[in-house]
């Protein structure tokens, strides 16, 4: 976190040149002599052998501490440096003390995993000691549909242009995304099994956290998972923003810190290893995953980073004005050894220059659901109850039907039975000696009962309310109806979704908070240019790149956490684009299908659609025969294109074919228009440059934009004008020339009779075609209308049919727990 300004790998190291000796040697004795001079203690003997020590912790701060990254814990005296470390364990105590309740539920909810089975005695030896896995279950589905949403192969970073985009800002945007990527997916490799991990114990305990720093070790971002009970705040924080202190625990290994030491990141001081001391809630995690400490572990010690506000004597903060301390408490990170108390550094936590001097948040803090303070709820603390009302219904079943196949009771005494101290085996007839009488008569069972069926119902109801809440029921969109109402797919996608994607949302939030971290270590530690390889090529990245221009988001979408939701709101879309063609692109519809689907090199299966090009007379005229659309362009021979139409209008086939004729006369009135427009151009040359100079005045000038409005309005109407009287003549002279060109077929009725018979006729099939489609596409709306209907008619009588057997259930329970009549009349009698 100290801001050394260390290259990264793969750029050239700069050439430093050490002094020599001599000038060592004489630098040596100037400050020793300065020393002696002005001594920073002063040492005054008094006349019954006591001496008075005077220390001015500001003169130790002239002497060193004047680099804003210097470990200011080398400049205190030992007092200072204690009385820091005590006040701040001893809130570190205070801290973890203000949530043992938090760690309790917590510690106990890991039971309800199931992890470890349990080896009960009571009731009765070898009772079940099974757990429903409920929760287990809702926990790995919640990992693994969050892990492939969150992390895909490609990266999980993409980037948007903030303001208006140029190709100078998409370039940045792309080359910022590239990096991050190739850092987080290629020199971050604790990164995804960091995160896979999160994922894990984000639903347990409800939060988790990421912290985000520059390791001076590794010469490289890190982003580190820290669990819940490893970060401690103080009763009063509701967020890390807030929060007057943040303590961060942490394990590290005696080599590991004496590396640290060697540095220089921390204090080289003797420090003696202890008792690793472990509490409540780590033996538990231990517990669960099968581990046991084995002697010693000398090499591991516990430091706290402690993330505080303080008013060190001699580093105070000063008026600029006046130069006196105003009191003020400076943010400040202070590393302390656990066992021994020894502070190991003291380092300034705000940048360099920042006359507000605010501190630096290194941590993100993810939540599964927002609690009522600090740490977020997760499903031990919401399903809890459940899953426990479930390990105990499933416990009881099973007892059950352990004591019902294996009965035990009370036999006469007397009665000796050959190796009575083993089990009867299948098939087996033993020896009994009997003393007289019946031997039936001298045993009599317990009367254990077979697994009651009420008490499986209750287990089924229990189980279906926990998955109902987790979002983890059996019934997918997938499996319903593929033919289903558009409406109906949404509103059962949405129910089943809910909450899901309100905790999708929270953990996209947190990761956007995250990456903008990333983003600031990479600002502060990259060289200029930072040149990196990558399969197939190389790349760079600039330090000015990660600015304000860039904006850094997760590639996940906020709004979809799950491939099959995905694929349902594609089909949705690809439904709704069928229904009507027409006002829809698709070619966009159908590549949104196989993205959702996951399909690669989509551009080899689905051909994209070209934009049209200027094209010759001749090829207009196949498009027209084809069916596919042609327009005119400005530059064109616009009479030479409009009498080549007029030509092959004069076809029989063209003339047979409305169609055809229709896309000649539309491409026709293109070119009338592009025709008219550019001699309007050529006329108003000079009014369409004021123009643009008027409208320019009037961004740049909002006051004078409501008395240039009339006069732009009024050059605008008188250019339309023009405008539209050379369409006209344009028209008339068109009229001429195509009844020219197609005649008007002489004297001869019979041929008039049969060209308006004809026109007649394709009028009519054209009318037959347009009424023919209007009808499909309303049985099409009728028949989605009925399906519609009938699914919400199927979901109501589902509804009522689970509400009248959780009636009957209830009944039966009330009938097994409450008393008949009969028997309380009968007890009264008696």
């Amino acid at each position: 976190m100290a801001d050394i300004d260390k290259a990264l790998p793969n750029v050239e190291q700069k050439t430093v040149t050490l002094p020599a000796e001599e000038e060592i040697l004489e630098q040596q004795i100037e400050e020793q002599q300065e020393i002696e001079e002005n001594p920073p203690v002063e040492v005054q003997e008094n006349e019954d052998g006591s001496v008075d020590i005077s220390y001015d912790p500001a003169t130790a701060a002239l002497e060193g501490g004047q680099n804003h990254y210097d470990n200011l814990a080398d400049h205190l005296p030992d007092d200072v440096l204690g009385r820091l470390s005590s006040e701040l364990f001893q809130n570190y105590t205070d801290y973890k003390s203000s949530r043992k309740d938090w760690e309790q539920t917590y510690r106990q909810g890991l039971d309800l995993l199931g992890f470890k089975y349990e080896n009960r005695t009571e009731p009765f030896s070898g009772a079940s000691g099974a757990t429903h896995p409920v929760l287990a279950e809702a926990v790995t589905q919640f990992q693994a549909l969050a892990y492939k949403e969150l992390l895909p192969a490609q990266g999980p970073v993409r980037t948007q242009v903030m303001g208006l985009p140029t190709p100078d800002k998409e370039q940045q945007s792309q080359r910022v995304k590239e990096f991050m990527n190739y850092q987080i997916m290629d020199k971050m490799p604790e990164y995804e099994p960091e995160f896979d991990q999160m994922l894990f114990y984000l639903p347990l305990a409800g939060s988790s956290f990421k912290k985000v720093y520059y390791d001076e070790m590794l010469e490289r971002a890190v982003s580190k998972f820290v669990p819940a009970d490893d970060l401690v705040v103080p009763y009063t924080a509701t967020s890390l923003d807030d929060a007057e202190a943040i303590i961060h625990r942490i394990k590290i290994s005696e080599n590991e810190l004496r590396k640290q030491q060697v540095a220089g990141f921390y204090r080289d001081i003797e420090l003696k290893p202890g008792q690793l001391k472990e509490d409540d809630l780590e033996q538990k995690e231990a517990e669960l995953e099968g581990r046991t400490k084995s002697g010693r572990d000398d090499d591991v010690f516990n430091l706290l980073e402690c993330h505080v506000n303080l008013d060190l004597e001699g580093f105070e903060d000063v008026n600029v004005e006046t130069g006196e301390p105003t009191g003020i408490k400076l943010p400040y990170i202070v590393t302390l050894e656990e066992n021994s108390r020894e502070i190991l550094a003291i380092k300034r936590n705000y940048e360099v220059g920042d006359p507000r001097k605010n501190k630096i948040n290194y941590f993100v803090h993810f939540k599964f659901l927002p609690g009522l303070g600090f740490y977020g709820f997760g499903l031990i603390h919401m399903i809890g109850g459940l899953s426990r009302t479930a390990t105990s219904a499933l416990r009881q079943l099973l007892d059950a039907g352990t004591l019902s196949n294996l009965p035990a009771g009370f036999k006469q005494r007397g009665i000796r039975i050959r190796d009575d101290a083993q089990s009867i085996q299948p098939g087996e007839f033993r020896d009994v000696d009997a003393p007289g009488g019946n031997i039936r008569d001298a045993f009599m069972t317990l009367p254990f009962k077979e697994p009651s069926q009420t008490l499986l119902n209750l287990l089924g109801v229990v189980v279906q309310a926990g998955q109902r809440f987790a979002s983890i029921a059996d019934m997918q969109v997938g499996e319903g109806n593929q033919q289903a109402a558009v409406g109906t797919t949404v509103a059962l996608l949405e129910r089943g979704s809910r909450t899901m994607s309100a905790i999708h949302k929270r953990i996209y939030a947190a990761l956007k908070n995250e990456f903008k971290l990333l983003a600031r270590v990479f600002k502060l530690y990259l060289p200029q240019e930072y040149p990196y390889d990558v399969v197939g090529g190389q790349r760079m990245i600039k330090q000015t790149d990660f600015d304000d221009r860039v904006d850094i988001l997760p590639v996940a979408d906020p709004n979809i956490f799950s491939q099959t939701q995905r694929i349902s709101l594609a089909q949705t879309e690809l439904q709704l684009a069928a229904s009507n063609p027409g006002i829809h692109n698709q070619y966009e519809v159908y590549r949104n299908m196989y993205e959702a689907l996951g399909v690669k090199d989509i551009d080899k299966i689905l051909i994209r659609p070209q934009p049209p090009q200027p094209k010759d007379p001749a090829l207009e005229h196949i498009d027209s025969l084809a069916g596919k659309p042609f327009q005119a362009f400005p530059g064109q021979d616009h009479r030479a294109h409009i009498t080549a139409h007029l030509n092959f209008m004069a076809t029989n086939m063209a003339k047979n074919n409305p169609i055809i004729a229709a896309s000649l006369e539309k491409n026709i009135f293109e070119h009338i228009s592009l025709m008219a427009q550019e001699q309007v151009e050529i006329e108003f040359r000079d009014e369409m440059l004021q123009l643009q100079q008027m409208q320019m005045a009037a961004q740049q000038n909002p006051q004078v934009a409501q008395q240039m409005q009339m006069q732009i309005r009024m050059l605008s109407e008188q250019m339309e004008s023009r405008k539209a009287v050379l369409i006209a003549e344009m028209m008339e002279e068109f009229m001429k020339q195509e009844k020219e060109i197609n005649g008007d077929f002489g004297n001869d009725p019979v041929a008039k009779l049969r060209a308006r018979e004809l026109d007649l006729r394709a009028q009519e099939n054209a009318r037959k075609q347009m009424e023919g489609e209007e009808k499909m596409n309303l049985d099409k709306m009728k028949a989605m209308m009925n399906q519609q209907n009938e699914v919400l008619d199927r979901e109501q009588d589902d509804e009522l049919a689970r509400l009248r057997a959780d009636t009957s259930i209830e009944k039966t329970i009330l009938q097994k727990t409450i008393p008949s009549a009969d028997s309380i009349m009968k007890n009264g009698g008696n």
